[in-house]
């Protein structure tokens, strides 16, 4: 039986879901430029915000705060209109994701700021490039450009660590 999800009223979570078998189906842009278009329908069809994203080859990771609806409820849209579209222009059937998505309650500054600088480092680490402020598909290539319409403008702790990248 699994455990039930930490849920906790205007909390702030770090998001993580991964690709079924671990495959990597976010190797191609085409494909991760689906999963932004499908987050920014969520964000139009849910009220949350995005502090920071990072795609990567077979999983994705958020920080995200949930304004009004449900956490779960926001990432199960989320993930499965991405499965059904994904699917679809692949012509395949079955589970993309490898299971629920897992998520941590995020409660103090240190958390958040240790968040942060775990998804901003991903492209980097996966090797995708060599600064994290080049990957397009992570947060802090648009907060570098500071274009926030699909992630909240961060408070100024974190724009100072996103300004290292």
């Amino acid at each position: 039986m699994r455990k039930p999800r930490k849920l906790k009223p205007n909390a702030t979570y770090h998001v993580t879901a991964t690709i079924n078998k671990e495959e990597k189906i976010f190797n191609k842009d085409n494909i991760k430029d689906m999963f932004l278009i499908v987050i920014n329908e969520a964000n139009l069809k849910y009220n949350f915000e995005l502090t920071n994203f990072c795609i990567i080859e077979n999983h994705i990771e958020f920080i995200l705060k949930p304004i009004k609806d449900s956490l779960s409820k926001i990432m199960q849209w989320i993930l499965g209109v991405f499965a059904m579209r994904y699917n679809h222009k692949h012509h395949l059937k079955g589970h993309v994701w490898y299971d629920r998505f897992k998520s941590r309650i995020i409660e103090t500054e240190e958390e958040i700021e240790d968040s942060f600088k775990s998804i901003s480092q991903k492209p980097v680490v996966a090797g995708l490039t060599k600064k994290a402020s080049e990957y397009k598909y992570c947060g802090i290539s648009l907060i570098i450009k500071e274009i926030f319409d699909l992630i909240k403008k961060p408070p100024q702790n974190l724009l100072k660590l996103a300004l290292s990248y």
